[in-house]
């Protein structure tokens, strides 16, 4: 590492670039998250429903704009563009806690979930073939909780990180702001 790429890497110019701080922060989130997702379903054989997959969008999503908009702003982007790209990070975030609070509601059954993973099963093919389906079929359903941590669901989780992360990209398009000032 040169001495210039140090110094545009330093405390200092972080501290003076929160477009980049709060950039970084979201993709790291994001990483980390999706790290313990695949964890979860790898290692430790916790299989996601139809709905934490779709949580995972957000994430999926995140995790490189939240590079890019922190690339952008290491190499003095426009303040629009870099406050364009959080914005959407932000609304990304909050879109993704509201469906994580949706599939908590369903866990806790405070309302119905979508029919594919928490209503009935209505086709069930033809008598030969039930059983041979039944053994190669598992289906994950959406209102059963596979795992619990003080009270919480990994739905609940991603609602803490995504008001988290939808938090820090607020925080960076006001800082940013007041910096342009």
């Amino acid at each position: 590492m040169t001495l210039n790429a140090a110094a545009h890497w330093s405390p200092a110019r972080l501290s003076a670039d929160p477009a980049l701080v709060a950039a970084l922060a979201i993709a790291f989130i994001a990483a980390v998250t999706l790290a313990g997702a695949w964890f979860f379903q790898l290692v430790l054989d916790i299989r996601p429903c139809p709905l934490c997959l779709e949580q995972r969008y957000a994430y999926y999503l995140a995790l490189p704009l939240g590079l890019v908009v922190a690339f952008a702003a290491s190499r003095g982007a426009p303040r629009p563009v870099l406050l364009a790209g959080l914005a959407i990070l932000a609304l990304a975030a909050l879109a993704n806690a509201g469906l994580g609070a949706y599939h908590a509601g369903v866990e806790w059954q405070f309302w119905q979930g979508p029919t594919d993973c928490s209503g009935p099963v209505a086709d069930l093919g033809s008598a030969g073939t039930l059983l041979q389906r039944l053994d190669t079929v598992k289906v994950i359903r959406c209102d059963e909780v596979q795992w619990r941590f003080l009270g919480l669901s990994l739905a609940g989780y991603n609602v803490l990180i995504s008001l988290l992360m939808a938090a820090i990209a607020a925080w960076g398009i006001v800082a940013a702001k007041r910096t342009a000032s």
